[in-house]
């Protein structure tokens, strides 16, 4: 298994994953939006960067993280916002794989922090929290229109 930067070639492996990840969480990205975010990953001067885990030459999971500021700390913070394993590659690490990249680039990079959230009953919830406990913070969204 490799971990490594999402590359222009993994435009259509990268969107058939993207598509299987919004279906899970039953959302429904507009295409611009999704074009956005696949441009923005590949603009190194832009703070949201992808990785994708690759088996076997086949793409099979990616990871996708905002890097930012914070005000508790004084080294950035990294947040894991989308991780997303194809179902036909599932409990064979890939998930862990794709964490455990994340970490190793935060302690090598010197990040102050990685942290996620994810939905209550979501099955991988189970490998989170192998990792760390989850916390008791309440998480609030308020649209403002603006896409």
């Amino acid at each position: 298994m490799v971990i490594r930067d999402v590359a222009p070639a993994d435009r259509d492996a990268w969107f058939r994953l993207w598509a299987g990840y919004n279906a899970f969480y039953e959302a429904d990205v507009a295409p611009h939006i999704s074009e956005r975010t696949w441009q923005r990953m590949l603009d190194a001067t832009v703070p949201l960067f992808g990785r994708i885990a690759e088996v076997e030459g086949r793409v099979a999971g990616f990871s996708l993280c905002v890097l930012h500021e914070g005000t508790w700390v004084v080294a950035p913070l990294c947040y894991l916002e989308d991780l997303y394993v194809d179902p036909a590659c599932r409990g064979q690490g890939v998930g862990r794989r794709l964490i455990e990249d994340l970490i190793a680039l935060a302690r090598s990079r010197g990040w102050s922090r990685l942290y996620w959230h994810t939905r209550e009953n979501n099955p991988a919830r189970k490998l989170y929290d192998e990792f760390v406990a989850a916390d008791d913070f309440v998480r609030y969204r308020l649209a403002t229109g603006s896409e």
